[in-house]
């Protein structure tokens, strides 16, 4: 994805929803994630680490060794309501990892020193 196409507006029209306990709107959400997840992977260049946000997106991110096949030995798993807060500073990483928000293997699947990511843009 290049920049051009990374909606911007998505976060926060996402955090307004959050903020009220409102649902966000899907395709809002979908865009958000992938907004903060391009943000993300240019604070955190590599390709060590694999973050799933599914439905919504995946990047590799973090320096250090690179796998090339089958499963990564560094992975994290969050749903995208989780990934919006801890990408904007509204959770923590270690309160994620404590409520059981992220599902981590491998030891570089730390993204604390990376986040909050946001905002990337003004």
């Amino acid at each position: 994805m290049s920049e051009r196409q990374v909606n911007w507006a998505a976060v926060p029209a996402v955090l307004a929803d959050l903020e009220v306990d409102r649902e966000p709107v899907r395709d809002v959400l979908r865009d958000a994630v992938r907004a903060l997840l391009w943000g993300l992977s240019r604070q955190a260049p590599g390709r060590s680490v694999e973050l799933r946000v599914p439905p919504y997106g995946a990047i590799q991110c973090v320096e250090g060794p690179r796998h090339t096949r089958g499963t990564p030995p560094n992975v994290i798993e969050t749903d995208p309501i989780t990934f919006v807060k801890l990408a904007t500073g509204i959770l923590s990483w270690a309160d994620a990892v404590a409520e059981n928000k992220v599902i981590k293997s491998g030891i570089r699947a730390d993204l604390s020193g990376y986040l909050p990511c946001w905002p990337e843009k003004p």
